[in-house]
């Protein structure tokens, strides 16, 4: 090989082992780059879960309100809720069904204040109380959530 094909040779791996380090640095940009994307993405759905949450519990708080006004009605109480999902799914579409809105209800009755499960409870999501609602006794309910939050359950280990 002549002295100048042996340069031309030099240049063409000097070029290729720099092309592997813009590779690499490439690579480390578009992984960074991704990373931001998926704790974005993670704040976001963390944000909208907690703001759930808090409609739910608003919801249960003025279906408790309006039904009970102080007393037992569960006449009334079952008409309310009925109507209030006919009218509710009519204007958002499915997830306030009578059922939904009695899980809501529960969870007001159980959770009255809202400091409690906001402050206590900050790493569980709906899913995780709506799979709670399902036990009847308010006690292990409690339990329950308590134990989900400070164990990391996921929602399948409630089910």
């Amino acid at each position: 090989m002549s002295e100048n094909q042996n340069k031309a040779m030099n240049k063409k791996i000097a070029r290729q082992q720099g092309n592997e380090n813009l590779i690499k640095s490439e690579t480390v940009f578009v992984n960074d780059i991704k990373k931001i994307i998926n704790e974005g993405r993670k704040s976001a759905y963390s944000a909208v879960s907690a703001v759930m949450i808090q409609t739910y519990w608003n919801i249960g708080r003025r279906i408790i309100e309006q039904e009970q006004k102080g007393k037992t009605r569960a006449a009334y109480g079952a008409h309310l809720i009925e109507l209030l999902s006919e009218e509710l799914t009519k204007e958002y579409g499915t997830g306030f069904s009578a059922r939904y809105l009695r899980q809501f209800r529960k969870f007001y009755v159980i959770f009255p204040e809202s400091e409690i499960w906001k402050t206590r409870f900050p790493n569980l999501t709906w899913t995780h109380y709506l799979a709670v609602l399902r036990v009847a006794d308010e006690t292990a309910c409690r339990w329950y959530i308590e134990a989900a939050s400070k164990e990391m359950w996921s929602v399948r280990t409630l089910s």
